[in-house]
């Protein structure tokens, strides 16, 4: 907890039963007050570990809903059980759970809602062993978006991020993908919604055990993405009108 506000960590997990451990055992569980694992039907032990481990909150899917349905179960928990600050980690330790206190501290103190842990902000990306193709279209596609949804955002791409419980209340995410975009889709209902974002510098690993979708699937996320940010504009234009911009009333 900081400035008595409950900090949760959700943890969007498939088949993650390898790199589990070692991202759990470096959540700074003196500031995080729960921990939600939300599993989407495995195949291997992540249950298991996840129990082992002793992890507060635990939600298994009886079937595969998909990385965007999954994190739907996560914000949900989330909210339900009171938390103010709500920071998604990929449980395969791709990404520092070492951030969470700067991260959290920033929306604790008011200074932004939201916070995302950039790949892009350095020169780690690479040096982390991002693929070259993915790098390249991280570039461009972020380049695309900040045009169309008029920000100056160094990565759209990362899955590692911090909400309010404010800006979670509010937009409307149970609308949005089941799959990969709904991380853009969310992003783009925060910008849609007048919240600033703001980023910290994020070392990355790119390693075996680290998941990471295959290249068909990166295109299909690409073409998802150009989508998202037109609809995005259009809306702004007041050329198209789209439920996924109402406010979440059904949360308020």
């Amino acid at each position: 907890m900081i400035n008595s506000k409950k900090i949760v960590v959700v943890l969007p997990a498939y088949n993650a039963a390898l790199t589990l451990k070692q991202t759990y055992n470096e959540i700074p569980l003196g500031i995080v007050d729960e921990v939600i694992l939300v599993d989407d039907n495995s195949s291997d032990d992540t249950i298991k570990v996840a129990h082992e481990l002793g992890i507060s909150h635990i939600i298994k899917h009886d079937n595969n809903r998909g990385y965007g349905g999954n994190q739907k179960t996560c914000y949900d928990k989330a909210l339900e059980i009171g938390g103010d600050i709500v920071i998604m980690l990929h449980p395969d330790y791709q990404y520092t759970p070492k951030l969470i206190p700067s991260m959290a501290y920033i929306i604790a103190n008011d200074v932004y809602q939201v916070v995302l842990g950039s790949r892009t902000l350095g020169k780690g990306a690479l040096s982390g062993g991002m693929p070259l193709y993915k790098y390249i279209a991280n570039r461009a596609l972020t380049f695309f978006e900040n045009v169309m949804l008029n920000q100056k955002i160094a990565e759209y791409h990362t899955g590692y991020r911090a909400f309010s419980r404010e800006v979670l209340m509010r937009i409307n995410y149970k609308m949005n993908s089941e799959d990969f975009v709904f991380d853009n889709e969310m992003l783009s209902q925060i910008i849609y919604c007048g919240y600033e974002i703001a980023e910290v510098t994020c070392p990355t690993k790119y390693f075996e055990e680290a998941s990471s979708i295959n290249f068909r699937r990166s295109i299909t996320y690409g073409l998802g993405v150009v989508r998202v940010s037109l609809v995005h504009r259009l809306c702004k234009w007041k050329l198209l009108k789209r439920k996924m911009y109402e406010p979440a009333s059904d949360k308020l």
